[in-house]
């Protein structure tokens, strides 16, 4: 294997910050190929021996390449990723570029009928966890998308009594309700009518409770900012009306 063809392939891609730079190197630095370690350690050495924030982005294109040597050959997940989420980032990450995309992405996330995530939901997730804008995360992002999955995943769960793998308009309401929500039924029959699957019972599935949970929840937040005397109401332009929304919804 071509050590310098290879970190040439990652000097463009979009790098880790410096603090998990100096983490994944101190972490796995003695467990790399010969080749590779000396590769690293003569670019520290040529800044004077220092780990500093100057060296990183020379370092820091070869930590992806670092990390898949270190995992096919000890197999290790690295520290803070849920070893489920390795797993399947691994098997959707099949160019093994270090990346998943919106497009991976949906292959990566099923709902309970096996049916993928919609589209919008899995670009406002990437939206949410892609810190650099670059349309497309890391392990370390796709790890703690993960995460935020799950916890969703369980409070679905919990409100789909009948466990249908659907929550209906009545489920919904107590959902909103126990959430601190005070929405009339009309409001839970809106999302569920606009968010079910044509030609299925009534219901959303767990990809559309994620969307409307998420987007109740910054929209509220983003009320709240104009409603400072916390009454229920706030009195807004309409261009702050949509200049509100679109930040939160795009």
């Amino acid at each position: 294997m071509e050590v310098d063809c290879l970190l040439g392939e990652h000097m463009g891609a979009q790098h880790l910050e410096a603090h998990m730079g100096h983490h994944l190197v101190e972490a796995h630095m003695d467990t790399l190929p010969l080749a590779l370690r000396e590769e690293c350690m003569g670019v520290a050495q040529s800044q004077e021996g220092r780990m500093d924030s100057l060296l990183i982005p020379m370092v820091l294109p070869s930590l992806d390449l670092m990390e898949q040597v270190v995992l096919e050959v000890s197999g290790h997940v690295p520290p803070g990723v849920d070893p489920e989420a390795f797993s399947w980032f691994q098997s959707v990450d099949a160019d093994h570029s270090g990346y998943i995309t919106t497009k991976e992405l949906k292959q990566a996330l099923v709902n309970s009928n096996w049916s993928a995530f919609s589209d919008d939901t899995c670009l406002m997730m990437m939206n949410m966890f892609d810190k650099s804008k670059s349309g497309r995360i890391d392990l370390y992002g796709f790890s703690a998308l993960w995460r935020f999955i799950q916890q969703w995943r369980n409070l679905f769960q919990q409100f789909d009594r009948d466990h249908s793998g659907n929550i209906t308009c009545n489920e919904l309401h107590q959902a909103l309700c126990q959430m601190g929500y005070n929405l009339s039924p009309q409001f839970s029959q809106l999302l569920v009518s606009r968010y079910s699957q044509k030609g299925c019972t009534p219901g959303i599935q767990l990809d559309r409770f994620i969307q409307t949970c998420t987007l109740l929840q910054t929209m509220t937040e983003a009320f709240r900012e104009k409603d400072t005397g916390m009454t229920g109401t706030a009195r807004i332009s309409y261009e702050d009306f949509l200049m509100m929304s679109a930040s939160r919804m795009l």
